[in-house]
């Protein structure tokens, strides 16, 4: 029975993990050891020296107005449409120990109503993340898990000062995009990871994951035309991402199953390394997460559709300094996953 439960959403710069306006578009690592049966047997895992490509995609629109925990009706709300597209590459040379590398590549537009307003619509490739993964126990194992953890390499090679025609007191004039709109953040960072996976009952697995993309830089000098104290340029965010749930191969039919979990993602307040001045949206989405995964032989196809159950967007560190009014964002409802990997 085939189970699949890679979110090839991406990682663009360091973005990929909230929605909407909390900027980050993030990838989570693929979990191809959940594949049971390719050839009739119970065995988990890959032979050495095999090369795995994933392509994924990412949309959602968001335009759900909130300030804090709490949804505002707006009948003009700025709707962010976002695709993320993804390429992924794991070559594993030994049972336990894997390269992977993420290539993200971002499409949006955005119709800001605020000033600057305009529609701001800006595609270029992501920060590039580069790393290693390493399985803890020699796979298959013997008592149907594994753990495996993983660190990555942010190279900030991704567009950060995207702009566009937008009209500003009366005039037309280039501005740079929102922050959410922005490929890349302009600065070098680094993710640790984790997954596992456990049997379960019959055709059943507990499957947990979670990532943080640590940026120690503070700010990039990319100017945001804001005028609230403390947020004339944009900051440089850590992000996050933990994925928990169950999935289930369908009885009777070989390679389906379905899964069902648990999802957060956000950006915090404050950076676990370095300052965190300048502008940014702290926010986070919490939503349940359910999946159909399809394995035929060597590959599988994968849809995910997080569906939001609490969004927040708490208070940044310059506005918490300067005492201004709690800042805003707008969320989506729900985001349609869809990823295909093949194994070579």
């Amino acid at each position: 029975m085939g189970v699949f439960l890679g979110v090839l959403a991406v990682m663009p710069a360091a973005r990929g993990f909230g929605q909407g306006c909390v900027a980050a578009h993030s990838n989570q690592r693929s979990m191809d050891e959940l594949v049971r049966v390719w050839d009739g047997g119970t065995t988990r895992g890959l032979s050495i020296h095999n090369l795995t490509v994933e392509i994924g995609y990412r949309v959602y629109n968001s335009n759900k107005y909130f300030i804090g925990d709490e949804e505002i009706n707006r009948r003009n709300a700025t709707r962010n449409h976002q695709n993320i597209f993804d390429i992924g590459v794991e070559y594993r040379f030994t049972p336990q120990w894997s390269f992977i590398a993420d290539v993200p590549v971002f499409d949006g537009s955005r119709n800001q109503l605020y000033p600057p307003s305009g529609v701001f619509q800006v595609s270029g490739l992501g920060d590039i993340l580069l790393g290693a993964q390493r399985w803890i126990f020699r796979p298959p194992t013997e008592f149907g898990g594994n753990v495996a953890v993983n660190a990555m390499v942010k190279v900030p090679v991704g567009i950060n000062n995207a702009r566009g025609s937008a009209l500003y007191r009366g005039k037309t004039i280039e501005a740079t995009a929102d922050q959410s709109m922005q490929p890349g953040d302009g600065g070098w960072g680094f993710t640790i990871g984790a997954q596992g996976y456990k049997s379960m009952w019959r055709r059943a697995d507990l499957y947990g994951q979670a990532q943080y993309l640590f940026n120690p830089m503070d700010t990039n000098g990319v100017p945001t035309f804001r005028s609230q104290p403390g947020q004339s340029v944009m900051s440089v965010t850590d992000q996050y991402l933990y994925r928990l749930g169950v999935s289930q191969g369908l009885p009777k039919v070989r390679g389906v199953a379905l899964s069902l979990g648990v999802r957060g993602e956000g950006v915090p307040v404050r950076d676990l390394l370095g300052d965190s001045n300048g502008f940014r949206r702290p926010g986070s989405v919490i939503s349940i997460d359910p999946g159909l995964m399809v394995n035929v032989r060597r590959t599988t196809l994968m849809v995910n559709g997080p569906w939001a159950l609490r969004r927040d967007r708490p208070p940044s560190v310059p506005e918490i300094e300067n005492g201004t009014k709690r800042g805003d964002a707008f969320f989506a409802d729900y985001t349609v996953i869809v990823g295909i990997s093949h194994h070579f």
